[in-house]
Order: C-alpha cells, then sequence, then structure tokens
C-alpha cells in the first residue's frame, strides 16, 4: 500500500522530526492558553460556560436526585459553530485533547470521561481525530452511603480544549456548575441521555490480538462475518501505536477484521483504542500481543486513500470505460449489438426515436453492471470471497443463461417473436424504449464474465475505493459498452452509413443466430464443468421443452392466437427449472483442477515452497466461462514451443480454476488488486517480486520469460 512505500517522510515533514513539531504545537498552544488564561483571570465572571466560543459547552445532569449509595450520570455536551470542530482524547497528529478539572463535595466521585466515536480530518498531510458536530462526554457519578439525604451537592467542572478551522486555532475555557441533592432518585430524563450513550463505542466482549512486524502493525479484531463495516478506521488510544496519516487497510478473515498499518515505533505492550466502523458506531478495543491471521478478503473502501484521488480515479474510469467498449466483440453481445443498430437504420426511424432508443438501450446497460457491482461490492462487505463474474460460479445462473441464449437463438432463427425486442423479427422498428431497455440489460449481463484488457486495474480498484467511487467505476463500464449504440443513436452520419432496411435484413439475422449458437455450446460446456453429465442432460431436456414450448407459441403468433399464456408458460419454465436442475446434479462431480495437464493446483503454500527453492514459477488463473483465459491457453499456454521452453528453464506451472468460487483464489486476486481472472504471474528464479503479465498472451513472451 502507499504507506509502505517511504518511511522517510510524514505529511511533507521528515518523520525523524515528527517530535519536534508536535513539542512545537504543543507549546504554542500552551502558550495561548495562558494568554487566555491571563484575559479571563482580569476580565468579569460569566456564567456556566458562557464565554464567546466557538464551540460552546454545558453541564447536564441526567437525573438531579442521587440516592446514597447510588449514582447518577453528567454529560459535557458540546455544540461547534459551523466550520469548527473539537478533539476525541487523542487528538491524533495535532491539537490536544480536553482537559478537565473537577471540584467535587465530600463523599461524590465522578468517573472518566467516556468520548463519542470520533472522525478522521486531514489537514496538511495531518490526520486529526475530531468532532464536527454536536456531541457529549459522559461521567459516571456515585455518591457515598454516609451522605445524609437532603444534602445538596455543589459540583463546579473548569474545562480548556481547543477549537479550530481548518486554517486557524483558538483555545478556549469553560467554568460549569450544576447541584445535585441526596435523595430517592427522580425520572432520569433518558432520552437525551440516551442519545449521547448511543454515540459511544461498545466494549468489545473478547480480546482482539496484534502483532509488529517489518514496521507494520497488524491488528486482528472479532467481529462477526455477517455484521457490517461500511468504512471501519482504528483510532489508537494512545501515541506512539501507529502513523496517524498512514493508510489503514482492513480485511474479513472468518469472524475476524484484520487491520494493517504502519506503527509509529517499537512493539508496544498492548493496544488499545476505537473501532470506527464508518457509520457512526464504534468498538473500544484492547488487544495482548498474539497471532493474526492472513490472507482476509479486502473491505471495499479499505485501500489506500490516494487511489481515490481525482486524477488516479479519472484514470481508472477510462480504463473501465475502455475495457467495457471491448466487450461489444464478444460473440453473445455482438448479434445483439448488431441488430439493435440496424434498427435505428435512418429509413427506418426518426432522429428523436433514435436518441431515446440509444438512452434507454444505455440506461438498460449502466444501470445493469451498477447492479452487478453493487451486488459484488456488498457480498464482499460481508466477507464473501467473491470476484467478479462470481454470478457464473453459480450452477443456477448458468442454466438460467443457457436457456435464455438457447431461446435467444430461436427467436433470431424465426420461431417466435417477442414484442418490443429489436432481436425479433421487427428489425425495422426500435421495439420501443422498454425494449432497447432490457436489450442492454441483456448485453450487459451476458457480457461481464470476462475481465478483458483495460478492465483488470479498474475492477481490481473498484474493489477497494469506497462505494460511490466503486460504483462509478461499474458505472464507467457499462458506459463503455453501450458508447457504439450511443454513438449511432446521436451521430446521424454513422447512421446514414448503415444498410437500409430490406429483405436482406431477415438473413442477417438468421445468421446472427450463429455466435449466440456458439455462446449457447459453451454455456452447455460450463454446465457439464459445473455439474458433470446429470447437470448437462438435465440443461439440454429442458432447453428441448423450452423450445417446444417456443414453437407452439410462434405457431400461435402466426396464426393470430393469443400468445400470452404460452409465453407466461415459457417464461415460468426458464425461472423454475434452474433451482432443480442444479438440485439434482451433485457438486462432487466437478472437476475441480482446469489447467494444462503437467501444471500444479494452486496452493500457497506449495508457491512459497517453489519460491524457496528458487524456481521460476508461472502462475495463471484461468475458468471455463473466461472467453480470454481460453483464448490464452490455446494461444500460448498450451503451446509445444512454450511447454519446451518452460522444461529446458524448469519453470513450474501453477493453474487456479476459479470456475467455482475459490476462497483462497478469491482472496489472492484481491490481496493483488484484482477482480477476477485472466491473472498471470511470473515469479524469477532465486525469488524476487513477481512479475505481473498482460492480460493478453503470446508464445514469444512466454519463451522469453522461461529463457531468463
Amino acid at each position: 500500500m502507499a504507506g509502505h512505500a517511504s518511511t522517510e517522510f510524514f505529511g511533507g515533514v521528515p518523520l525523524h522530526l515528527r517530535p519536534f513539531v508536535r513539542i512545537g504545537a504543543a507549546l504554542a498552544a500552551l502558550l495561548l492558553i495562558a494568554l487566555t488564561a491571563t484575559f479571563c483571570v482580569a476580565a468579569p465572571a460569566h456564567a456556566q460556560g458562557g464565554n464567546a466560543t466557538h464551540i460552546r459547552g454545558a453541564l447536564l445532569v441526567e437525573n438531579g436526585k442521587v440516592a446514597p449509595g447510588g449514582g447518577d450520570t453528567l454529560a459535557l455536551s458540546f455544540k461547534p459553530d459551523a466550520g469548527w470542530h473539537g478533539y476525541w482524547s487523542n487528538p491524533g497528529d495535532a491539537g490536544f485533547g480536553i482537559d478537565l478539572k473537577w471540584t467535587l463535595p465530600k463523599g461524590v466521585t465522578v468517573g472518566e470521561a467516556q468520548f463519542p466515536v470520533p472522525q478522521t480530518l486531514t489537514i496538511a498531510g495531518l490526520m486529526n481525530h475530531v468532532y464536527e458536530g454536536p456531541h457529549a462526554l459522559l461521567f459516571d457519578l456515585t455518591l457515598d452511603k454516609s451522605v445524609a439525604p437532603g444534602t445538596r451537592l455543589p459540583i463546579a467542572l473548569d474545562a480548556q480544549w481547543l477549537a479550530c478551522t481548518d486554517e486557524i486555532c483558538v483555545p478556549e475555557t469553560g467554568h460549569f456548575e450544576t447541584t445535585l441533592v441526596a435523595g430517592p432518585g427522580g425520572k432520569a430524563a433518558t432520552e437525551r441521555f440516551d442519545g449521547f450513550r448511543s454515540a459511544l463505542p461498545t466494549p468489545l466482549d473478547r480480546p482482539a490480538t496484534f502483532e509488529v512486524a517489518n514496521g507494520l502493525l497488524r491488528l486482528a479484531i472479532p467481529f462477526p462475518a455477517d455484521a457490517a463495516a461500511p468504512a471501519p478506521h482504528f483510532f489508537a488510544s494512545a501515541d506512539g501505536m501507529v502513523d496517524y496519516a498512514a493508510p489503514q487497510r482492513f480485511s474479513r478473515v472468518g469472524d475476524r477484521l484484520v487491520m494493517e498499518t504502519r506503527a509509529a515505533g517499537a512493539s508496544p505492550k498492548d493496544v488499545s483504542g476505537l473501532l470506527a466502523l464508518g457509520d457512526g458506531t464504534g468498538l473500544s478495543i484492547s488487544a495482548a500481543p498474539g497471532a493474526v491471521p492472513t490472507g482476509g478478503v479486502p473491505l471495499a473502501g479499505s485501500g489506500d486513500p490516494a487511489a481515490a484521488d481525482a486524477p488516479t480515479l479519472l484514470l481508472s474510469f477510462g480504463a473501465a470505460l475502455l475495457g467495457g467498449l471491448l466487450l461489444n466483440i464478444l460473440p453473445c453481445v455482438f448479434p445483439i449489438l448488431g441488430l439493435k443498430a440496424i434498427s435505428l437504420s435512418r429509413a427506418a426511424i426518426g432522429e428523436a426515436e433514435a436518441r431515446r432508443d440509444a438512452l434507454a438501450y444505455g440506461a438498460g446497460a449502466i444501470l445493469a453492471c451498477l447492479a452487478l457491482g453493487g451486488l459484488l461490492l456488498a457480498l464482499r462487505a460481508r466477507g464473501e470471497a467473491v470476484g467478479w463474474a462470481f454470478q457464473l460460479q453459480e450452477p443456477a445462473v448458468v442454466v438460467a443463461l443457457f436457456l435464455l441464449t438457447v431461446g435467444i437463438v430461436a427467436n433470431l432463427l424465426g420461431m417466435f417473436t417477442v414484442p418490443g425486442l429489436a432481436v425479433g423479427d421487427r428489425l425495422t422498428r426500435s421495439g420501443g424504449a422498454s425494449g432497447s431497455f432490457w436489450t442492454g440489460a441483456l448485453a450487459a449481463f451476458v457480457a461481464t464474465p470476462c475481465t478483458g484488457p483495460f478492465m483488470a486495474a479498474a475492477l481490481g480498484a473498484a474493489l477497494l475505493l469506497p462505494v460511490p467511487a466503486a460504483l462509478l467505476l461499474f458505472a464507467g463500464l457499462g458506459i463503455g459498452l453501450a458508447l457504439p449504440f450511443l454513438a449511432i443513436g446521436f451521430i446521424p452520419t454513422l447512421r446514414r452509413w448503415l444498410p437500409k432496411p430490406g429483405a436482406w435484413m431477415e438473413t442477417f439475422r438468421k445468421w446472427m443466430a450463429l455466435p449466440m449458437a456458439l455462446t449457447a455450446l459453451a454455456l452447455g460446456w460450463l454446465l457439464w464443468r459445473l455439474g458433470g453429465p446429470n447437470l448437462i442432460i438435465a440443461g439440454v431436456v429442458a432447453a428441448v421443452a423450452m423450445l417446444a414450448i417456443l414453437l407452439l407459441l410462434g405457431r400461435g403468433q402466426r396464426g393470430g392466437a393469443g400468445a400470452v399464456p404460452l409465453l407466461a408458460a415459457g417464461a415460468l419454465a426458464v425461472l423454475l427449472l434452474p433451482p432443480a436442475l442444479v438440485a439434482a446434479a451433485p457438486e462432487s462431480s466437478f472437476a475441480a483442477h482446469n489447467g494444462r495437464s503437467n501444471s500444479l493446483p494452486f496452493d500457497e503454500a506449495r508457491l512459497a515452497q517453489l519460491q524457496a527453492e528458487g524456481r521460476p514459477i508461472f502462475l495463471y488463473f484461468t475458468a471455463d466461462w473466461c472467453v480470454t483465459c481460453k483464448a490464452n491457453e490455446a494461444a500460448a499456454i498450451e503451446r509445444e514451443g512454450v511447454a519446451r521452453a518452460f522444461e529446458r528453464g524448469n519453470v513450474a506451472v501453477m493453474s487456479g480454476d476459479f470456475t467455482r468460487r475459490d476462497p483462497a483464489i478469491a482472496r489472492f486476486l484481491a490481496a493483488h488488486g484484482r477482480a477476477g481472472v485472466p491473472f498471470y504471474l511470473f515469479y524469477p528464479k532465486d525469488g524476487g517480486a513477481p512479475k505481473e503479465l498482460p492480460q493478453l498472451l503470446s508464445q514469444d513472451m512466454l519463451i522469453d520469460l522461461a529463457a531468463r
């Protein structure tokens, strides 16, 4: 991560000078406090917290009457002016925490301040732990049994705190007073104080563990695997534990949340602090030295914040857009795009309608990519080890896609028509905005299995960016997919280049059934890989039954009979058959290892052993549903010349099959900033960092690597 790249500078200041910077800031703050105190002594006394402050305070009591031997709760409530903020108990790189001095009657004891969950604020490279809105510190008050009922208990508090904006800081003071009465407890002001308590962190009911190695502090926090942590951040309670401004990476390993960041110094005896979850809640943490698991699934939004800056985000968006554009050449998308493009020919449709259909198609493609991306982020937030195209790792989804593509082939061959869709027989019309929308959504859904060129880095970054930025990249993928159709819809010159409608279009439509039929065959092969002979036989039987229904539907349409009942029956079959077919196919029939016959199945322990032996290693990840993977295997990886070169160079070949969900592979890909396959690494001999290879391989490239 970016925080690891350099240990010499911190926020533009050399790290070895950091203590002097903080000492200087503290001395300046103390000088300001002294000057302020001198002024306050000379000035007239004000009422409780009544000074002209930018953060106004008030001392509140929950009950007001305290039974001897009982207790009450006090709250020091603050309300900052707009643009001003106060500080947590550990202020971070700048500022200072609040200073409290109580004046209490005999028999009254006030506990330590309980601070609500703070927020982070980075200014000029310095990380601050602040409160930018109203907040309250709570104190538990206890009364000794010896205090006589009816005794009045005056309580005074003198407090000093720092109020800051992004540009200036002002030390402020307040004198607060209240009076309690010893006696039977009254009715507590629970509603207001319950709100204060809800902002406090919850004590963790199980111990956490930490370890410090290679300048990194790693913290394992017990956390339910299905609990949400939208944007976690760890606040160390004491100075000298962590480098506050360094990025914090979070990942899930089972029922533990693992945080990794740069340590500030030597390994401490224990680590304590607060884990803010990103939704206003948090956990109080106390950790002891112990083992911290590795190989977790990184949380969305837990990457280097620098990756979310405008230039980097713009570059990733451009990569996602180009990746989506290249998806249009896949055989399962091109027929849909070609038929939709021809439907916008100038002789068939007007300018306004062409733009409307282009926008509807684009909306369908973009929303489908956003839906898939949002679901992927939600699953990963729950700790699921999933990557891009995760839907094709589920047999039920593949069965549904298989039946859908068979239905599209039948539609293109003229067996039946779907009113409103441009892939039917009404190619001289656009099919309406709704038809264009669903056609765009269909194109996006069937086009996303592979991580093609430009997509790998963009989708890998999306898994670590904050959710809004990640969704922006998924939207860029949809825009790229829809871009050709948008261009045809909005540029009349492009439509004039299209051939005019005519009888030839019927022949063209039938020819477009060929690449879609090849897609159906590929999905059928994937069914066999996922569920063995039982699943593919059941899928073929279901497809034949569906074709019979669609044939009857087509006859009814040509004869003028009502098609709705038969169409509903066909749709019902598509919806209900996948779960039944998957249940009929045993999972054990899946072939777990898919790669070269002489390759080793992916195993991180075996990979580390091969590295220790000093052998060069070619590691690749593939899947049966990945077109790019299979093209690279046929054109480069499985060629005889490459095999001989690997043998001469003593290159160990290891392959990871991601056809079905594999948490180990998903974690490895995520750790290398990748969301899916293909992914290729070459480890040089005698150790060293692996070289990431491009997503389009050649024989010469692999032979050259083996010879080094």
